[in-house]
């Protein structure tokens, strides 16, 4: 009976351990706006905005990957790690080929953390 006691607290300690080691996004990074809105844009013309961050963690801070909802925007990310208290950007690139509002979506996965942020883009697509 003992071992079995044993056992199971062995992987609640665990399990509890592990549990602490996760990190929620607003404990390593901080993002200047998670929300960009481009307004009125031309069909066809490229735009981009730069989504700035700071590293408020106590460690390097890694973007794993940085995906888009659609492939008419294409994130762009720093690939080397953040330094403590040093700030960097996530380029957002749109281009519309269709006329229309848009609200699409970058998913920012953070080595150490679960759920990923989510940076947003919106605006209209007018005819040129």
């Amino acid at each position: 009976m003992k071992p079995v006691v044993l056992f199971l607290a062995a992987i609640f300690f665990v399990g509890s351990l592990s549990a602490q080691n996760a990190k929620k996004s607003d404990e390593v990074v901080k993002f200047k706006e998670l929300t960009y809105d481009f307004g009125k844009i031309k069909r066809g013309v490229p735009v981009t905005h730069e989504f700035t961050f700071a590293n408020i963690g106590t460690t390097p801070l890694i973007i794993e990957t940085a995906n888009a909802s659609c492939g008419c925007t294409t994130p762009t990310w720093p690939k080397a790690p953040v330094m403590k208290g040093k700030s960097d950007k996530i380029i957002a690139g749109f281009n519309a080929a269709s006329p229309g509002p848009f609200n699409k979506s970058i998913y920012v996965k953070i080595a150490g953390v679960d759920t990923p942020v989510e940076l947003k883009i919106t605006g209209e697509v007018v005819a040129e």
